[in-house]
């Protein structure tokens, strides 16, 4: 690769930048924050080898990924990108929980108008919960009651 300034990796490490520079394509003379950031958590000589060791068609994913986790680190240094992840996974448990409560809530709505069609009818019928086994939440249902008196 013919590059007239040096990539932002060899800039940083103060080098010559080689026509066939395994960095250049993924830390432009544009961006040398981008670089700064990946080379301070992973090290030049580690990002390098990284590069390196992976097909061409990888290369650009793999640089993304570690300027990203290189980014989260420096942002969270306990935590990183586990940080993020268990952020989003506390979300989606939270949305389960609602999508799961608004979903009893339908299904209650839905019991409540069978009850009130039933008694229209005359029927005679009763609004019974029936836990889900797989979520922790209550279906109702509507039952006939039988009209039989037991002595």
């Amino acid at each position: 690769m013919s590059h007239s300034t040096k990539c932002a990796a060899c800039k940083s490490l103060r080098r010559r930048c080689p026509k066939d520079c395994v960095l250049a394509s993924y830390f432009p003379p544009t961006n040398p924050q981008r670089f700064a950031c990946v080379h301070k958590i992973f090290g030049a000589s580690n990002i390098t080898k990284m590069l390196e060791q992976l097909p061409l068609h990888l290369r650009a994913v793999a640089s993304d990924c570690m300027s990203f986790e290189a980014s989260s680190r420096v942002e969270d240094p306990v935590y990183g990108s586990v940080g993020i992840i268990s952020q989003l996974q506390e979300q989606i448990i939270k949305a389960e929980s609602e999508l799961a409560k608004t979903k009893s809530e339908i299904a209650f709505h839905n019991a409540q108008q069978q009850l009130q069609q039933y008694q229209n009818e005359g029927s005679s019928c009763k609004i019974e919960e029936l836990h889900d086994t797989d979520e922790a939440t209550t279906i109702p249902t509507v039952k006939p009651v039988s009209s039989k008196k037991s002595k």
